[in-house]
């Protein structure tokens, strides 16, 4: 799980993408599409942003839900926080001592 959130944030538009639904999550493809190309001048394709999309919904990274004719899409943070804690030393209270 943990390489496809790694190849998925690799990308620049997809952290972009990232981006976007961290400032407003539940956003359609339209949405995103027309963010991208208004404030970030992205120059994407519906399809290419769609395929991005596949990409971090893949990783779980985005999660998806239907309402009527919509498709909105929201920002999971899971995966990243998981990351995180794989990585956390307990704190102390002075410097860890690194040995070769």
């Amino acid at each position: 799980m943990a390489d496809d959130v790694f190849k998925a944030l690799a990308d620049p538009t997809r952290r972009t993408i990232l981006d976007e639904l961290t400032e407003r999550s539940g956003q359609t493809l339209f949405e995103i599409c027309s963010r991208l190309s208004m404030k970030h001048q992205l120059g994407i394709s519906r399809q290419g942003v769609s395929q991005h999309l596949a990409v971090l919904e893949a990783a779980g990274l985005v999660e998806t839900r239907r309402e009527g004719r919509y498709k909105f899409h929201d920002l999971n943070t899971a995966p990243l926080r998981q990351i995180a804690e794989r990585w956390v030393v307990p704190h102390t209270s002075g410097p860890q001592e690194r040995t070769p």
